[in-house]
Parts: structure tokens; C-alpha cells; sequence
């Protein structure tokens, strides 16, 4: 297995065993994204009977406008409802209603029940959730915990409220479902449940107090905490409750319209036994008739020859485009939604302003702003329509590699078969030798190219999804509904653009076979018979010479040197490194690569290891080198204590990380948290090092531990399954594995604290410490594998690495007791 290499920059390069066009969217506008996405799902935009609407919308949309601006310019009073032709895009939207809505039912289901959202409303975070679904995963915090009282009690409550809500324990330990706060009387804790969708939902403590109230209107427990169950966002609920939230009556429309597309064919309503198929359906009077029922009930004559009689689809979609109910505000439901406030992203109506709630902020006309977000969710969707499209081309190419695979593969066996064949009765194992090649070859572009088809057609259905439900929320008429969805959409969209970004749409396997038989060889050669490339007339160089005076071993690292023979007159176009387990298994490659020299981390200490090297151009490889035996540094038994000097790694460090004193010292330039690693890893032995706090502001929490060498470097260490660590603030602790959050302690960190970490590989755990005192139990065990000092921390705070350092007193007696 090759390595992933850093190199250091003054004599040569370090590599550490077992390590393993953003496209502006043009003019157009709605229109054009909509144009975009019908072309690539199959669908036209005609009808001279739309056209004609359309351009009925347009003036009717500018006279909108004008009305909503001088509205907005004097005393700010409610508008009346906006319909689709104010947007100017209703020949658009009528064109293009029956586009199929399959693809975007994820989109519709609420992440805890899993059904089709029933009354959903909008979380802060931009998500949504069924409002009963809402009820279920509400959590009562403990008075003496919530933001609230600390408020009151004036101890103040910074922007770490969120964070401080994640630690006092709503998620579970055992999983990242939700969970009950346990070990208060107020709040016992009780069995869950989980949805379809795999979310853990706490059934309430105690049973609600009987009420006349609808769901929606029932008053909720104080102090109230709800979860996102997508993002895990906290938050406390004010007094108003779960209807301080807005409904997303966008999001109603479109589901309604998604569940008429997938309903049978409509039926008579005034059928008496078995209800017939409907063949026409009234405009006036909003009924769908069979033809018996149409004739007896809906006679053409009198002032029903007035009526329009319409086909049931028309119909259906008539109704689908029948105004909403208009949006009233959240904090005054008598009033209209007549303005947006630009600052806090939100309508408001004309009490809010008078109450000067937004007196500060710039607020503007809803029709304006409304247009605004469309044409900008619009412009976005014509970049992502043109990845789509682009994405079905190259999933039409790499079906069509599949097919071109398969005939040059039939071509390549039936020219071996032939030349194997005329060959003598010698040649008959070496041709099954050599179809088994040609077959795993096969095997393997196909595995390749279908695993990318598959990657492909996964991530082109999300992406068709999601297009399709923001086309389906661009018909919708509610302005103020539409705005509040209208930013997470747009992001969404630039973002799952960005996916399709350069290399996703590029084949990963050639067509072609890059092998040749070579037949000419005698008879006595048949047993040496195989697969050739290209041979160059050229010889292979000459065997490398291991530089033995400048080859040592320092911890469990080993560096090695090499050179060409003086004489030789071969060049090399680069070296192969092998070593082998420590054990005397067999060999890897460990470096591959121009330089004569690397330095080889992660070995395991007190080993003895076999080294040897080779060179490469385009004729071969040469013979292997000497072997050279190193071993790494011994273990101090009495102390069950490997003695290593180690730095942070540069090379691994995300960007953002700040070094000085020669590596020892690390800050950060993010206000998010950034990992670091250190140079050493380690497989066996007990380790202890230690970290002083140099520098601590604004109470953050920087994370301490051990970590794998594709650890994430972008968020908290603990964060994913390949770090084990412990996270501290001011006053308490916790330790998170794979964010599983566990074991909260009391007492923290300050200016001048020593944070301890020991690795005990002997017995596969890992322990903290907080100046000199064991923090918690022991925090970890069962840890096996390869491993690599961590911290994760952002600009708020700056630590210093101490290493060879004996493991704590207590700590060594206990072990040599044991």
C-alpha cells in the first residue's frame, strides 16, 4: 500500500505509515432556468393559450409592483394577495404544471414521521417539521439550566447558548438521537421511540393537562427546548410557544399538488352508488361530472348554458392555481403581511413597523422583494439545470463506455484465443493464465465505471429533486411564505452546483486495453509468456546503494538515504521504498517517489525493521538493494513507558493552523475549531504528554486526544469515527467519540491549566488529566490501531506541546502493581 507523503523542506521527504468551474447563471431568469430543466426532464413550454396569460400577467404584475411601492413609501398598510400573474411568470408556470413530481418526494416527508408534513412549520434553521411531529420532540429543560434563568440571574449568556444546550445532554450517549435529561425529578427519564426516518422521539414526561385547545393552540411546558432533527440546532421556546413559529404554506401547496398528481383519475361527485370516471368538469360551479350526471344535473340551457365546461385535468389544475389563503403575521394575526424587512430577512406588517420593532433596519415593498427572490432562486436554478443536463450526457457516455468495454473485451479474448491456439500443447495453462488476466482487467473497468454510473445517478436524482421542488415552490402565489423558504433554497442550490464541480463529470476507466501479446518468443520461452507493454530499447538502471552513514532511527521514526552507483550511466526516473511489519513479514512499499532520502513515521517502538530499495524508468525496475535492519527506540518496562520527543505536523495541519516555537506552539485564525496533529504516531507502549493553556478567551471549548491520520481537519475533534477525545470549557468537560457525547465532569480549564493525555496501548485505553488530577474515569477502551496526537481549537485560544514526559506517579504504581 502506497503512502500519502509530506515533505519537510530541507533533506528530503516524510511520509507516515498506514496513512492511508462555478458557472454564473446569465440573464433569463425564471424562464430560463424553467426552459432549462423541461429540456433536460422531456417537457415543452407551449400553448398560445398560456402565452396569452402570460402577457395579461405581466402588466397586471407591473401594476403590483407600483401599487406595493408607494404603499411601502408612505404609512406602510397591508397589501392585498399576490397572485402567480404578479410575478410575471405565469406563462411560465402554466406551461410547465405538469412536469412530474416524482423525484422530489423526499423533499415533502418530515424528517420524524416520515409521512407527507401535516401543518408543517419553519424552524429557525430554514427546516421544517410537521407541528405535531413538533409537539413530540419537545424537550423541558430544567429551570436552574436554562438560558433564561442565568439570564435573570444575571450571569450572563453569550452566543454559546446553542453549544451550552448541546451539553446538558439532549442528545443521547448510546446514539445522536434525542434524548431527556435525566437525574431531575422534573424530568424523568422515559423510553424512546423512533421514527421511520430513524429520529429518536421522547414521548412528554408527563401526561399534557386535559384541554379544549387544538393542537396547535395548546400551551407547551416553560422552558420548552426543541432539536432540528436534520442540523441538531437547540433552542429555547419563548412564551408564544410552538406559534411563534411560522407555517410554511408554500410547502402545504406543493405537497397538496404532488398528492392530486399521484391520485387515481377523478371521479363523478355526484355519482350515488359507484362514482364513474369524470369526463368534464364546471369552472363556476367547482364540480366534476360524469356525462349521465352532467346531462341530469348540468343541463346546457337556462343560465347553466353560461358555464365553462372544462376536461377533468384542466380542471385540477385550475384548482391547484386557485389563490391561498393571504400570509397574517406572526405576532399580530389580525394583520396582513405588507413589508420585508431586509436585516431580519422576514415579512412584517404595518404594527410591527408602527411599534418599531424595525425602526433601524431597511425594509421594502413584499411584491418587490418577492420578484427579487425569484428571479434569484431562478438564476440559480439555470447553472444547476445546465449540471443536470450535463450529468445526463455523461451518464449516456458512460453507458455507452460500458458497451464499448464489453466489444473491445470480446475483440481482446477472441485475438488471444486465436494466437493461443496456434500455439503448441505447452501453451494451453499459460492461456488460462492469461484470459484470467484479461478477465479481472475486464471485471475491473466495469466495477469502476458502473460504481461511478451508480455514484452518479444517485447524486443526478437529488439533484433533479430538488430542482423540481424548487420549480414547484417558484409557482407558488404566498410572497411572504415564498420568502421565508427562499434563501435556504438558493443556498441549497448553489451549493449542490458546486458538487458537480470539476472532475465529478469525468470518466475514472479508459476503453481501451493496454496490452499487447507478444508471440514471438521460441518454445523453451512459452513458460515466461505474458502480458507486455511497449518495449523501450533502453536498459533498466543499475541497483541503488543505501547510504548506511546517514540512515538512523529517533522514536518510532526511521530515515534512510540512497544513491546511484557512481559508474552508472542508466538514469532513474524515480525509487521504490519497501519495508517490512517489524515482525519479519513480508514487505510494502512505503514511498514512491524522485528523492533519494525519507524519513518513515508511525513505526512501532522496540521493532526491528528489514528495509530495502529499488529504481524505475520506462524500461523496468532494477534489482532490489542490500537489505538494511534498523530499530526503533526500546521501552522503559518498569514504566511500561515509551520515551518520545515529538513536534506538530505542519504537513497535516489544516490551513488555519498558526505554528511557532519550533512546531511546539499552535493557535488558530478561524473562530471554528481546526485539528492538528502530532508528528509521531503510536501502535504500542504508554504514552503521556502534556499541553499548557497559553493563552484562553471568551470561554471556548478546545478538544484534546488522539486521533487516525485522516482524522476531519475542519471540525471538532470527536466530531467523526476517527477520534477519540476530551472537550473542555471553564467550568466542565465531556468526552466525544464519533459526537457521541459522554461522561460530563465538573472542573475545567484557564490561562496557565496543563491539559494530560496517556495513551495506554498495553491496555487499549486512554485516560485525561487537568492539572495533575485525573479528569473523569478513564475515558476510552478497547483502542487499537495507530495513533496520532490531537487538538482541535480556534482563535480564541493557544496551547504548547510538552512531550517525553513520565507517565503520572499514581498511574505507574497502579501499573506495576497490576
Amino acid at each position: 500500500m502506497r503512502n500519502s507523503l509530506s515533505r519537510p523542506p530541507s533533506n528530503g521527504t516524510r511520509l507516515t505509515e498506514g496513512r492511508g468551474g462555478t458557472r454564473k447563471a446569465g440573464g433569463g431568469g425564471l424562464g430560463q432556468a424553467r426552459g432549462a430543466a423541461s429540456r433536460l426532464l422531456g417537457f415543452s413550454q407551449s400553448g398560445s393559450a398560456s402565452r396569452g396569460a402570460g402577457a395579461r400577467a405581466t402588466r397586471e404584475g407591473a401594476t403590483t409592483a407600483a401599487t406595493a411601492t408607494g404603499q411601502g413609501a408612505g404609512r406602510h398598510r397591508p397589501v392585498g394577495p399576490l397572485t402567480s400573474s404578479d410575478t410575471g411568470c405565469s406563462r411560465r408556470c402554466r406551461a410547465l404544471s405538469l412536469v412530474p413530481m416524482e423525484e422530489m418526494e423526499e423533499e415533502l416527508k418530515c424528517p420524524v414521521c416520515g409521512s407527507f408534513y401535516r401543518e408543517p412549520i419553519i424552524l429557525p434553521c430554514s427546516h421544517n417539521l410537521c407541528q405535531a411531529c413538533a409537539r413530540n420532540i419537545l424537550v423541558q429543560t430544567p429551570e436552574s439550566e436554562s438560558p433564561q434563568s442565568r439570564r435573570a440571574s444575571g450571569s450572563g449568556v453569550s452566543d454559546y447558548d446553542y453549544l451550552d444546550l448541546d451539553k446538558m445532554s439532549l442528545y443521547s450517549e448510546a446514539d445522536s438521537g434525542y434524548g431527556s435529561y435525566g437525574g431531575f425529578a422534573s424530568a424523568p427519564t422515559t423510553p424512546c421511540q423512533k421514527s421511520p426516518n430513524g429520529v429518536r422521539v421522547f414521548p412528554p414526561a408527563m401526561p399534557p393537562p386535559a384541554t379544549h385547545l387544538s393542537p396547535a393552540l395548546a400551551p407547551v411546558p416553560r422552558n420548552s427546548c426543541i432539536t432540528c432533527p436534520q442540523c441538531h440546532r437547540s433552542l429555547i421556546l419563548d412564551d408564544r410557544g410552538l406559534r411563534g413559529f411560522p407555517k410554511n404554506r408554500v410547502l402545504e401547496g406543493v405537497i397538496d399538488r404532488y398528492q392530486q398528481s399521484k391520485a387515481a383519475a377523478l371521479k363523478c361527485q355526484l355519482c350515488e352508488k359507484a362514482p364513474k370516471e369524470a369526463t368534464v368538469m364546471c369552472e363556476q360551479c367547482d364540480v366534476f361530472y360524469c356525462d349521465p350526471c352532467r346531462l341530469r344535473c348540468h343541463p346546457p340551457r337556462g343560465p347553466l348554458a353560461k358555464h365553462r365546461l372544462v376536461p377533468p385535468a384542466q380542471g385540477r389544475v385550475s384548482r391547484r392555481l386557485s389563490p391561498r389563503k393571504v400570509s397574517t403575521c406572526t405576532d399580530h394575526e389580525l394583520e396582513n403581511h405588507s413589508m420585508y424587512c431586509v436585516q431580519c430577512k422576514m415579512p412584517v406588517c404595518y404594527q410591527c413597523l408602527e411599534e418599531g420593532k424595525h425602526s433601524s433596519h431597511e425594509v421594502k415593498a413584499l411584491g418587490a422583494m418577492w420578484k427579487l427572490h425569484k428571479n434569484q432562486l431562478s438564476q440559480a436554478l439555470n447553472g444547476l439545470s445546465d449540471r443536470a443536463k450535463e450529468a445526463k450526457e455523461f451518464l449516456v457516455q458512460l453507458r455507452n463506455m460500458v458497451q464499448q468495454i464489453q466489444e473491445n473485451s470480446v475483440e481482446f479474448e477472441a485475438c488471444l484465443v486465436a494466437q493461443c491456439d496456434a500455439l503448441i500443447d505447452a501453451l494451453n495453462r499459460r492461456k488460462a493464465q492469461l484470459l484470467a488476466r484479461v478477465n479481472k482487467e475486464h471485471e475491473h473497468k466495469l466495477k469502476v465505471v458502473r460504481d461511478q454510473i451508480s455514484h452518479c445517478t444517485v447524486k443526478l436524482r437529488q439533484t433533479t429533486g430538488l430542482m423540481e421542488y424548487c420549480l414547484e415552490v417558484i409557482k407558488e402565489n404566498d410572497p411572504s411564505g415564498f420568502l421565508q423558504i427562499s434563501d435556504a433554497l438558493i443556498r441549497r442550490v448553489h451549493l449542490t452546483e458546486d458538487q458537480w464541480g470539476k472532475g465529478t463529470l469525468t470518466p475514472r476507466m479508459t476503453t481501451d486495453f493496454d496490452l499487447s501479446l507478444d508471440n514471438s518468443p521460441l518454445l523453451q520461452s512459452i513458460h515466461q509468456l505474458d502480458f507486455v507493454q511497449v518495449k523501450a530499447s533502453s536498459p533498466v538502471p543499475a541497483t541503488p546503494i543505501l547510504q548506511l552513514e546517514e540512515c538512523c532511527t529517533h522514536n518510532n521514526s526511521a530515515t534512510l538515504s540512497w544513491k546511484q552507483p557512481p559508474l552508472s550511466t542508466v538514469p532513474a526516473e524515480g525509487y521504490i521504498l519497501e519495508l517490512d511489519d517489524g515482525s519479519g513479514g513480508q514487505f510494502r512499499e512505503v514511498y514512491v517517489g524522485k528523492e533519494t532520502m525519507c524519513t518513515v513515521d508511525g513505526l512501532h517502538f522496540n521493532s526491528t525493521y528489514n528495509a530495502r530499495v529499488k529504481a524505475f524508468n520506462k524500461t523496468g525496475v532494477s534489482p532490489y538493494s542490500k537489505t538494511l535492519v534498523l530499530q526503533t527506540s526500546e521501552v522503559d518496562i518498569k514504566k511500561l513507558l515509551a520515551v518520545a520527543w515529538f513536534a506538530f505536523d505542519p504537513g497535516s495541519a489544516h490551513s488555519d493552523i498558526i505554528f511557532s516555537n519550533d512546531n511546539l506552539t499552535v493557535t488558530c485564525s478561524s473562530y471554528d475549531d481546526r485539528v492538528v496533529l502530532g508528528k509521531t504516531g503510536f501502535s504500542k507502549g504508554v504514552h503521556y504528554w502534556e499541553l499548557t493553556v497559553d493563552r484562553y478567551d471568551n470561554h471556548p471549548d478546545p478538544a484534546f486526544g488522539v486521533a487516525r491520520i485522516d482524522v476531519m481537519k475542519d471540525v471538532m475533534l470527536g466530531k467523526d469515527d476517527k477520534a477519540w477525545a476530551m472537550y473542555v470549557d471553564n467550568n466542565r468537560s465531556w468526552f466525544m467519540h464519533n459526537n457521541s457525547h459522554t461522561n460530563r465532569t465538573e472542573g475545567g480549564i484557564t490561562k496557565g491549566a496543563t491539559v494530560g493525555v496517556l495513551l495506554d496501548l498495553n491496555r487499549k485505553t486512554l485516560t485525561f488529566f487537568i492539572n495533575d488530577e485525573q479528569q473523569g474515569p478513564i475515558a476510552f477502551d478497547n483502542v487499537e490501531g495507530l495513533f496520532f496526537p490531537a487538538v482541535s481549537l480556534n482563535r480564541n485560544v493557544q496551547v504548547t506541546l510538552h512531550t517525553g514526559l513520565p507517565v503520572p506517579d499514581f498511574y505507574s504504581s497502579r501499573a506495576s502493581i497490576a
